[in-house]
């Protein structure tokens, strides 16, 4: 279990180059699976796609929980998954590279079980939007989770590109998957919960009264640290009650026989 430090945040030149190597990495990890979604789809006209997709509640269908996420229906149904594929899916192994493995083969799944459970009977459904559901709910959820610098930022970065993904895991539009879409933001949750702390969390600044037992704590010099909240000057104190009557009751004149 990685818990938060007291050491200083690193920004050396070794941690900056592993950034951008987990960056790269991630990246390229990202656009190989996008050229295997490319090839898969020029090779569908040589076989029968429908054997391979999700059908609900069908004993054949359930080879599609492997096999859907490959295949696409159209140049623009492939196209607007391979540009999510890329980004949602450089951003979450760049940020959370452990955590991202081990949840893609849930949020696969899921992403096809919540299509095989909820979908209409006869029915057939294909396609990777639900992982990419499943790699915006896992980035935003260990965001919530995690609540460390890189995890929040990373959060609103998916936020900002694809926070309606939000909206697309309920049916509002005909002819889209809402079921795979649901089944994988409902695995990217579940994934997040499970692999919150595979990626260890960087160091937290602490500061000298947040440890009123360590006397010898000496404040960082090259930093500005706020002070202890006793002492904070107070610009105004409620005055000590004294011998004093607490109330008085004020007597006004009457209106005469004016009053109603």
């Amino acid at each position: 279990m990685h818990l938060p430090t007291d050491a200083p945040i690193p920004d050396t030149p070794a941690q900056r180059k592993a950034d951008r190597a987990r960056l790269i990495r991630a990246l390229n990890l990202s656009l190989a699976f996008v050229l295997v979604l490319v090839a898969v789809f020029s090779a569908q006209g040589s076989f029968d796609v429908r054997a391979f997709t999700v059908q609900p509640w069908s004993a054949e269908g359930l080879i599609g929980l492997l096999t859907a996420p490959l295949l696409h229906g159209s140049i623009e149904h492939l196209a607007a998954n391979a540009t999510s594929l890329l980004l949602l899916g450089t951003l979450a192994g760049a940020v959370y590279p452990k955590a991202t493995i081990r949840a893609l083969p849930i949020m696969w799944l899921g992403s096809g079980l919540g299509a095989w459970l909820l979908g209409d009977p006869g029915s057939y459904h294909l396609g990777a939007s639900g992982v990419t559901h499943g790699l915006m709910f896992l980035v935003m959820s260990l965001g919530l989770l995690r609540r460390d610098r890189a995890s929040i930022a990373a959060a609103f970065i998916a936020f900002l590109l694809y926070g309606g993904m939000l909206l697309t895991v309920l049916p509002r539009e005909v002819g889209v998957s809402w079921q795979a879409h649901l089944g994988g933001a409902v695995a990217g949750v579940i994934s997040a919960f499970v692999f919150k702390l595979s990626d260890p969390l960087p160091p937290r600044k602490r500061y000298s009264w947040e440890d009123e037992e360590d006397a010898q704590m000496v404040p960082v010099n090259d930093e500005l640290e706020p002070p202890s909240p006793s002492r904070v000057p107070v610009l105004w104190n409620r005055p000590e009650p004294r011998d004093v009557q607490s109330g008085v009751v004020l007597r006004f004149p009457g209106r005469g026989n004016n009053e109603e």
